[in-house]
């Protein structure tokens, strides 16, 4: 029996041994060069128009001039304090196309090379398919940053759609949030309220495999906040989720429904009123008040096609 015991904990060792723990070769040579030529580059060209535009109207109109009522008598020098915050605004806008437009050409160029997948790409094999996962999720850091740390928050789904990472329809609102910029499709007109979980991958373990799967979110989706969304999920059509509701990865939701909790499930007309603490005639007010804004965006639609068919 001992015998036995010690030739089991050997094999044991042995199998344990013989697993590839590889740690990950992260190719930082080339991203910083290129993490450097997206940042310097976007900041290069408005610079330069600042630069002209101090150097050769604002300093001769504004700075220069040495009497303090022509400052607000002389035209081309009101021309010179009303235009700066314009021309500084223009210039941090011209900052953030050149970021999406350079990040645009790196993501199409990895694209091409490995194009995005469903499936589980192991860490402990050295591929190319997780090369380049690793290459686009540091790629997208900044512009993301950029984008959401600056005063134009809203323009962040106008930036995924014109890079690709994500397809985020017309209407929709996500706010600020955890991973979500990439890999993700959203329909239109939904909501994701506050600090939800959108992550299209997850590393199970140090050494671990990397769940990576496209979520699907549906129009008229509604997230309260502080939601979960794992990889592989496909939300249906006109879904509510109350807050601190979660899913777990590859769920498939019909839509038409309210949920909550973790993992979620679906909320019935009792435990609604409960969770909210009100009466049934709200609910019946709720629903009274959503069909008769679907008939009216549906009668808009109707008198617009009429008109265009008309013209």
């Amino acid at each position: 029996m001992k015998n036995l015991a010690v030739l089991n904990s050997e094999q044991k060792k042995d199998s344990e041994n013989n697993i590839i723990k590889e740690e990950i070769s992260l190719n930082l040579r080339l991203w910083l060069p290129l993490f450097y030529v997206i940042y310097y580059c976007s900041f290069l060209i408005p610079s330069i128009i600042f630069m002209l535009f101090i150097m050769f109207f604002y300093l001769p109109n504004f700075l220069e001039v040495s009497n303090f009522i022509s400052l607000f008598t002389n035209l081309p020098s009101l021309i010179a304090s009303i235009s700066i915050p314009i021309v500084i605004i223009i210039c941090y806008l011209i900052h953030l196309f050149i970021v999406a437009i350079i990040t645009r050409w790196f993501w199409r160029y990895s694209e091409k090379k490995s194009p995005s997948k469903s499936g589980i790409i192991p860490r402990n094999i050295p591929s190319k398919t997780l090369n380049y996962y690793h290459f686009r999720s540091f790629i997208i850091k900044y512009p993301k940053n950029a984008f959401s740390r600056g005063p134009f928050p809203w323009l962040l789904n106008w930036m995924y759609n014109f890079i690709g990472t994500n397809k985020i329809g017309k209407g929709s609102v996500i706010e600020e949030q955890l991973a979500g910029d990439r890999f993700v499709e959203v329909g239109k007109n939904s909501y994701i309220g506050t600090n939800p979980g959108i992550s299209s991958h997850s590393v199970e373990g140090v050494f671990g495999n990397i769940s990576f799967a496209k979520i699907k979110i549906g129009n008229n989706v509604t997230a309260a906040g502080f939601n979960c969304f794992a990889p592989g999920i496909d939300i249906g059509d006109n879904s509510w989720w109350l807050p601190m509701t979660g899913a777990t990865k590859y769920n498939i939701l019909k839509g038409n429904s309210f949920y909550y909790g973790t993992p979620l499930r679906k909320i019935f007309k009792k435990k609604v009123i409960e969770y909210l603490k009100i009466s049934e005639e709200d609910l019946k007010r709720a629903e009274e008040l959503n069909k008769k804004l679907n008939i009216k965006k549906k009668n808009k639609k109707e008198t617009s096609v009429k008109k265009a068919n008309e013209f």
